[in-house]
């Protein structure tokens, strides 16, 4: 009998929180799963906003699968995707050093640390329209870099760095780097700050050097926040749009013309909100993958440390 009532009881709290919970349902569908319903009712038309009739007529101009097979053949849209890799695996990699050997001298207390913590922390809150400016700025043939150059070498240097193919993706790397290093550090620190120090004490009291320490304690604790920090550091960096666009516009030509950028141009020059939607679900998809790779792998490595 009490078994009874007990169930009766949690069947009525089950349907009290799904009554209490339904209007947030309701919302969270209607922000998520409206808009990529729409998204996909658009890949599969001709629409543009140019034809005259509103979005939910876009039958009108069925196209089934048409946009997606001319991305498959699109030579300029794989060039982007080339490019937003390349870019992605040079920024992530050096990020992610920088800013573990910047954690690392942070382990340990000393004279100004929180000054050097304030300076590092400055670049990642600058907006990065702003950024991009700067580096804009500083890469002009005329500016700072090209005259550090001339004091380093003892000669006049002059590299028109962002009209060049082959430099000005490097200026838009360089920026990159420049400014999301300090986040890479700031998820590293806080990391390394979960990391026992007992356990680092009784490894130097045995005799253990700093590698071995690096190695058998630091880096295994670490390996789930590594997973994170380099989990949001590749799909933001395959979203790199603002500093890039205001450095070089995705210029000299299409030298440094990402996904992002590809897609502002062909929906605000081309208007083929079609194709442009049939690009989106792609990217949506490959970043879905990263995504679940990258949960997949935390939660092997928190498992393996639960086991350990």
């Amino acid at each position: 009998m009490q078994t009874t009532d007990t169930t009766r009881k949690d069947v009525e709290s089950g349907r009290l929180g799904f009554r209490l919970t339904l209007p947030a349902q309701i919302l969270v569908l209607f922000i998520s799963v409206f808009p990529l319903l729409m998204q996909l009712y658009i890949s599969l038309t001709d629409w543009s906003p140019l034809d005259g009739v509103p979005w939910w007529m876009a039958w009108e101009s069925w196209n089934t699968f048409a946009n997606y097979t001319d991305l498959a053949v699109d030579t300029r849209f794989w060039d982007t995707m080339g490019r937003t890799l390349l870019v992605m695996a040079v920024c992530v990699p050096a990020e992610f050093l920088l800013g573990f050997i910047l954690a690392l001298l942070f382990m340990d207390d000393f004279r100004g640390k929180r000054l050097f913590y304030s300076i590092l922390l400055m670049p990642m809150m600058v907006v990065p329209a702003v950024a991009g400016y700067m580096f804009f700025m500083l890469f002009q043939s005329g500016g700072p870099v090209n005259d550090i150059i001339s004091s380093l070498i003892g000669q006049p240097f002059s590299l028109a760095w962002l009209s060049s193919p082959q430099w000005a993706l490097i200026a838009v790397m360089i920026a990159d780097i420049w400014q999301w290093t300090p986040l890479m550090f700031l998820i590293l620190l806080a990391g390394l700050a979960g990391v026992p120090d007992d356990q680092l004490k009784a490894a130097t009291l045995l005799g253990a050097s700093w590698p071995q320490k690096f190695r058998t304690i630091i880096l295994p604790k670490m390996k789930t926040i590594i997973i994170i920090a380099l989990a949001i550091r590749v799909i933001e960096n395959f979203k790199i749009f603002d500093t890039l666009y205001i450095m070089t516009g995705g210029g000299p030509g299409v030298a440094t013309e990402t996904i992002s950028v590809y897609i502002y141009k062909v929906t605000q020059n081309d208007l083929i909100w079609g194709y442009v939607a049939a690009i989106a679900l792609a990217i949506l998809i490959v970043l879905s993958v990263l995504a679940n790779f990258a949960i997949a792998r935390m939660n092997r490595a928190r498992n393996a440390g639960s086991a350990a």
